[in-house]
């Protein structure tokens, strides 16, 4: 299928590692242009030389703080000064999990308060400064990545996630008139650097071994498997795309089925 993403340019935060990665290496491998934003310069341009190198297509490292309306509107600035445009912009910088996983009598206040600036308010930053450009050329897309704990409460970290959805649904709404799509995706069990992070503190909680906590979750998934990031970039690439014009303001799990719940 012809995507017809060729020439179009991308910003992804959280771009140099995991999910964020291989939605930029996805990206470049069909000749969409890429700026990938993170905090840590040096990996980040690792990770632009890597992928130009690999797909032949110019990779731009935007180094940024996402909680840095200063830094977000520069890098967006240095993005649209280099390629000319920015037609799709992909919210992926978070911490991962979350920092509020614990009790309520354990729960850090301050950690709530960082979750929501870095993922909530960091994304609407860049969706800000990047849907000026887009309306510019009356097009554009913005995925912007949830997360499962947003449909349950397993999670206080959780209510992030629900308020990206809310997001996403509002902004919508609003930059629907300027060609622009807006969605969310939310990701089940994903292999990544941070997911032996999580399966070694729940292997301490539960008295189990990491491996034992990974086969765990593969059983309560309906595919029986961890999904791949690549699985994750190309649900990103689709809804980037024009043969996604007509879905937006959607909250699409792409989660091998472990959510349980029904959502009309």
């Amino acid at each position: 299928m012809d995507l017809r993403l060729k020439g179009k340019v991308a910003v992804v935060t959280g771009g140099s590692l995991g999910i964020g990665r291989a939605v930029a290496e996805a990206f470049a491998a069909e000749g969409v242009r890429v700026a990938i934003v993170a905090r840590s310069q040096g990996a980040l341009e690792q990770a632009a030389r890597e992928i130009t190198e690999k797909t032949g297509t110019e990779v731009l490292a935007a180094p940024a703080d996402v909680s840095d309306t200063a830094q977000v509107q520069a890098a967006v600035d240095k993005v649209a000064a280099h390629f000319g445009r920015i037609d799709i912009l992909v919210n992926g910088a978070a911490h991962p999990g979350g920092l509020v996983r614990s009790e309520i009598e354990n729960a850090d206040p301050e950690g709530l308060l960082q979750d929501i600036d870095i993922k909530v308010v960091g994304y609407m930053r860049f969706a800000k400064a990047c849907a000026a450009h887009m309306r510019k050329g009356g097009w554009g897309r913005i995925v912007n990545i949830g997360g499962l704990t947003g449909r349950g409460s397993k999670q206080l970290s959780g209510m992030r996630n629900v308020a990206v959805a809310h997001m996403t649904k509002t902004l919508s709404d609003q930059l629907g008139p300027s060609g622009i799509t807006v969605n969310v995706i939310h990701p089940g069990v994903v292999e990544t650097p941070h997911i032996h992070e999580l399966y070694a503190k729940e292997a301490k909680l539960q008295g189990l071994t990491p491996a034992q906590v990974e086969a765990n979750y593969a059983k309560a998934t309906p595919i029986r498997r961890v999904l791949q990031v690549d699985e994750i970039a190309d649900v990103v690439l689709f809804l980037s795309s024009d043969r996604a014009a007509a879905i937006t303001g959607e909250s699409i799990a792409v989660d091998g089925g472990i959510t349980r719940g029904i959502f009309l």
